[in-house]
């Protein structure tokens, strides 16, 4: 029997070990959730962004509050790591932090919470006032198996607070709405395109140059503090003032040419980024060049999605690694491609990139490479922009976790390029 089927038996268990060990964490740290007002946030993509809305909010609007995201656990004026590719921690951890964050004096707890934490019990007994869903879209299949369980993981969070907000305008709308009328909790509704209980025209309002995907991020924000009761006024003044939280379109070098970090990586996020960085392309001639991977051992069949994601933006096209553990990184980036090719992109060798007004990919497996030749390729015009590390600092190579700080392969890049 092989790792993952093996996985698959036992998971039943390993929930119910999750759920006994947040039984005993709740009770050792004296239930702490509910001497605070808990606003968990989930959905595929946005849930991070969404978070720090949330959490810049409060803060602007002088409340005390805390927050636990996939880049950090902030609790008062501390922060600490979550551990390696981890969003949310498991429940001791969890509890914690909630109970830190009482004893700070905090009133509120924001909460960045994913499927996994949610399907494994892992933050059961936390008791939240307000639920956010951004969107869902198909992510973590290798483990939920069906767009379907994992939405219905993704529910329990909405099934488990007091007020659950929803996007009107996301596909799911409708099964998470039927489910919560059959469950009788009553609901809030955002959206951008549907009649819903919140519907700004950022781009209006807040004068700021949102893309598509960061107005619901900050439309679902705006929802939260509606709901807690803020003023419209003080939810505006301090969304104008926010800047996007670390490795998210971070503008790492921006002359002639431009080079950006992100984290996208589901199709989804990458159709939302990519299109925005295209339209920001400074002249006729400017290329897209886009360097990324896919996790081993996460979401197979995403990966020729992923590929004709990137296509439709991207000119030039950087296959490399992404946390690869036991599979083979090669093929791996050669199940991306499939979805390059069916858009039109040709494989060429990494000394060949510039090939006019031809789509072109390669592979260059080791990923500091990969980021050293887009930027050696980059000319006046061009953005290239990094996807699916962004804050994290290792990656997976085998079965060890090696050091890695994306920043800090781009800026070396950009020292070797300019110093010779």
């Amino acid at each position: 029997m092989d790792f993952e089927r093996f996985k698959r038996k036992i998971q039943p268990a390993i929930n119910i070990y999750h759920l006994v060990k947040a039984v005993i964490a709740n009770v050792l740290y004296g239930f702490p959730s509910r001497k605070l007002k808990v606003i968990g946030v989930t959905g595929t993509d946005g849930k991070t962004t969404t978070a720090h809305l949330i959490y810049h909010i409060l803060k602007l609007s002088g409340k005390k509050a805390s927050l636990i995201s996939s880049i950090y656990a902030k609790i008062g004026d501390e922060e600490f790591t979550t551990g390696l590719h981890t969003t949310t921690p498991d429940s001791l951890a969890v509890q914690k932090y909630l109970k830190q964050a009482v004893v700070n004096g905090d009133g509120y707890f924001i909460l960045e919470t994913t499927s996994h934490a949610l399907d494994q019990n892992r933050i059961f007994g936390v008791r939240f006032l307000i639920s956010v869903i951004t969107n869902i879209t198909p992510e973590h299949l290798d483990y939920h198996k069906t767009y379907d369980n994992y939405m219905r993981a993704k529910a329990k969070l909405l099934l488990s607070s007091e007020t659950p907000i929803i996007n009107r305008d996301d596909k799911s709308f409708p099964p998470l709405e039927k489910l919560l009328v059959e469950r009788g909790k009553n609901y809030r509704t955002y959206g951008l395109h549907h009649k819903a209980d919140f519907s700004v025209n950022f781009g209006k309002v807040l004068k700021l140059p949102l893309s598509k995907f960061n107005a619901y991020n900050y439309l679902a924000a705006y929802s939260v503090a509606s709901t807690l009761g803020f003023a419209k006024q003080k939810i505006s003044d301090a969304l104008k003032t926010f800047t996007l939280p670390q490795g998210r379109m971070e503008k790492v070098y921006d002359k002639d040419f431009t080079v950006v970090i992100d984290f996208a990586h589901t199709a989804n996020s990458l159709n939302q980024v990519l299109g925005e960085l295209k339209n920001g392309v400074k002249n006729s001639q400017g290329r897209l060049i886009h360097v990324f991977g896919a996790a081993g051992l996460r979401d197979y069949q995403k990966r020729p999605a992923m590929g004709e994601a990137s296509a439709s933006h991207s000119d030039v096209v950087i296959l490399t690694e992404e946390d690869y553990r036991t599979e083979d990184p090669e093929v791996i980036c050669k199940e991306i491609s499939e979805g390059l090719i069916k858009k039109g992109f040709r494989y060429v060798g990494k000394d060949n990139l510039d090939s006019g007004n031809i789509k072109v990919y390669t592979l260059i497996v080791n990923r500091k490479e990969a980021i050293k030749k887009a930027i050696q390729i980059a000319k006046k015009g061009d953005i290239v922009v990094t996807t699916g590390k962004s804050h994290e600092q290792s990656l997976a190579r085998g079965k060890k976790e090696y050091p890695w700080d994306e920043k800090k392969a781009v800026m070396e890049a950009l020292r070797e390029r300019f110093t010779i």
